[in-house]
Parts: structure tokens; sequence; C-alpha cells
């Protein structure tokens, strides 16, 4: 790992070694060390200057603007923010956000730096801001949401310290207002969705205050009754479905999370029974939040779509007709049925009322939209074998709506028989 040999971050703190400074690797990397996995970035701190790191490789570049780090051939090596006079390095592990990343290891000496005692919170799974919590989070209230993300990923708690910390300063959090900006918590969320399991993100996020700030409309459903087809609240569906799609999909997976957060305007009572007519119509709430967290155009529309199409039946007894208007349907949200099925199966083992879908089901379910698909049914009504301009010429139009009434009609029809998408057959309806 990090102490092998032709290693380059090794071979970079023996050099600063040999010439008389100290050098470490610090932060997550440390933490991930001692959990026994690969970390994805390697930094160096050391006590040498800039101008000496750079004296000393031949491949050098100076980056970073809060403090001065050289790049050697692509390493990060910092130098100590913390001044020289200052006891190094634990003056500079002290100004990192929390314990279990204010560790520094010494791989030519074989040392472990832990002055905070970071190593004992990791082993008991307990997120502490390092120092004086108040401090941490006012140099960066994103550190509040990110507390609650390394929650997550160790499956641990919040040191009482930081529960309380993180309770005073949640109104920092405050997305429609621009305190923080809305990209940086976005990034948060995307980390989040590669856990294994991101419904403790949202628990602490709630726990703390923090996701009426970041999602209200998924915090407003967290004592929402899921109603008489359900056997868990509202805010528990949701973290089931979203747990249940797959970690390499962060988009669809936060789609998951958020498709049932329209309930929340939707419920209503009908002949004495909780029900959420129509929910998947009721995007605006999901939309704003999307918006004031700078989710792409692109994105938001994504998730948007699957939440609108999300409650569309697909069963055993399906026609194929029903299957066509499906993928159409899916074919104007710009969705593919693969991801639509994605969700129908994990909104299913969310419901905790119901039985998942067996293998065989997901099987059927999957032969009848490929049936269609490899059928070349038409989904679309550029797909047809008549254009716009066809119809003007044959009935005589000028352009406007009538002819996109026209072929709506002609799609309609051919959806229901796909037989009839022939330029003779579509002439012959139009003149019929």
């Amino acid at each position: 790992m990090i102490g092998s040999k032709n290693n380059p971050h090794l071979e970079i703190i023996t050099t600063l070694h040999q010439r008389g400074y100290k050098a470490y690797i610090v932060g997550g990397a440390v933490r991930d060390m001692l959990l026994n996995q690969l970390p994805d970035d390697v930094d160096i701190l050391t006590n040498a200057s800039a101008r000496e790191v750079a004296a000393l490789f031949a491949k050098t570049r100076q980056v970073g603007k809060s403090f001065p780090i050289t790049l050697v051939d692509g390493v990060e090596v910092a130098s100590c923010r913390a001044g020289e006079a200052l006891d190094f390095p634990s003056d500079d592990l002290g100004m990192r956000d929390f314990t279990i990343n204010s560790m520094a290891w010494d791989p030519v000496c074989e040392t472990l730096v832990d002055p905070f005692c970071g190593k004992k919170d990791l082993a008991n799974k307990i997120i502490r801001f390092t120092r004086d919590p108040g401090d941490r989070i006012l140099e960066d209230p994103l550190r509040m949401i990110r507390a609650c993300r390394f929650v997550a990923r160790l499956d641990g708690i919040l040191a009482d310290t930081s529960l309380t910390a993180i309770l005073t300063h949640a109104p920092l959090i405050d997305v429609a207002r621009g305190h923080v900006a809305g990209e940086r918590i976005q990034m948060e969320l995307i980390k989040a969705m590669a856990l294994e399991k991101p419904s403790l993100f949202f628990v602490s996020l709630h726990e703390t205050g923090l996701l009426a700030r970041i999602l209200p409309c998924l915090d407003r459903c967290f004592d929402l009754d899921g109603g008489p087809h359900h056997g868990e609240t509202v805010f528990e569906h949701s973290l089931l479905v979203g747990d249940a799609l797959p970690a390499s999909r962060p988009i669809l997976r936060l789609a998951g999370f958020l498709h049932d957060a329209g309930k929340f305007d939707a419920a209503g009572i009908k002949e004495g029974k909780l029900t959420f007519a129509g929910h998947e119509k009721y995007i605006d709430a999901i939309q704003i939040d999307l918006e004031n967290l700078r989710f792409s155009s692109r994105d938001t529309a994504y998730i948007l779509s699957l939440v609108q199409a999300h409650m569309r039946s697909l069963t055993e007894e399906t026609t194929p007709k029903a299957v066509r208007r499906l993928l159409a349907m899916l074919d104007r949200y710009n969705l593919s049925f693969r991801d639509f099925l994605r969700m129908r199966i994990a909104d299913k083992r969310g419901n905790l009322a119901k039985q998942p879908y067996t293998l065989a089901q997901i099987r059927v379910r999957l032969k009848k939209i490929q049936d269609e698909v490899s059928g070349r049914a038409v989904f679309n009504m550029n797909d047809l074998d008549i254009s716009g301009s066809d119809i003007m010429e044959l009935l005589d139009l000028e352009p406007g709506p009538e002819v996109g009434r026209i072929k709506e009609m002609l799609f309609e029809r051919v959806l229901d028989d796909p037989c009839l998408n022939t330029r003779a057959n579509l002439e012959s309806l139009l003149k019929g």
C-alpha cells in the first residue's frame, strides 16, 4: 500500500527525510489505512516550505490559494500551514475537520501521530470535530453535512459535542439564501449515494435538522403515514427504495430517495382512508430543492421524469398494446425502460406490506418489454412512416396545430396496431 517500495509517496517522504525535514501521510488516507481500505487520495504534509520542496525535486508545480501546496510528479505535498514555530504536525492536524481525519503516518519511521485520539474514535465509529466543534463549523459550515456522511460511511454516531454543535449551527446551511453553495452540498449528496446504505446519511441529516434545509421535500415526509398499502412511513419507504438502487448510478439512486416526496402534497382522505392519488404529479417541491442544490437541468429532468413515471403499471397481465403505450411514455420522458424497471423493482422491495418481485416475475416483465422493442414498434411520433409535410400535402393544409393533432391521431392508431405504420396505410387512414 502506501508503505510499499516503488511508491511515489514513499519516495517523496524518504527524500524529505534525507534532507532533514519531517514529512507524513495525513488526513483521509491514514483513516482509510486504519480501516484496511485503499485510499482514494494520498496527501503529504511536510515542515519544508514550498520553496524548499520545489528545490528538492525536478518536476514540481505550485498550486493552492489557502495554503501552499506543491505538486511533485502529480503528488500533492502541503507545507505546514500552522507555521514553523508551532508543534509540527499536531498544530496543523488541529485545523482539520474531524479527529478521524486528524492523524499523520510516517511510513519511513512507521510512527502514527494521533494528538486527538482519532484512532480510538475510528474504532468506536464516533464522528467528533477536532478541537472546538463550533470553530470547525464556522470555518466551513459544510462540515456539518460531511459529518453526517461519515456517520453513514462508518455506520457510526455523532459525538455528543458534535451533535450539539450541529443543532446549534444548522441555520448556517441555508441553501435558498446561498449561505453555503448549493454545488458543494450537491457534491456531498452524490458522494453519499456511493455508500452501502445512504439511508443512514439521510437519517443523520434529519436528526440534526439539516435535511429540512437541504431537501425539505423529503424531510417533511418523516412522520407521514404510508397509507393502507404500506407497512412503513413515507420517509422509511423512500429510504428503503433508495438503498435498493445501484450505487453505481447516483442520480438514479437519488431519484429513488425522492420518488414519493410528492405524497405530502397529494395526501387526502377518501372513504375514511388515507390516499395519495396522483402523487407522482406533485413535483414542484422536488424541483425547487434540486434547483437550489444546483443540479444540472439534465439531472433534474431525469429525476423528475422518474418520479412522474414510477407509478405506471407493468404486470403479468399487461397487454402488448399497454406495453407499447408504456414505452411511448418513457420515450416522451427520455427514460430507458431499464431505469424504469429498476425503479419499479426497488419500489416494490421498499414496501414492507408486500413481497418483493421474484426473479421469475422480473423476467416476465422484462420479456414483455423486449418483445415490443424487438418488434420495432413505434414509440415516438417522429417514427411514423409519414411526415408533417406529407400530411399537409395530402390534405392541403397550412402549417399549424391541426397538423400536430392529425399526427397525434395517427400515432395513437399505430400504438394500437403497429402494422398500420406504412406510408400506404397511413395515407389510407387520412383519406378515410
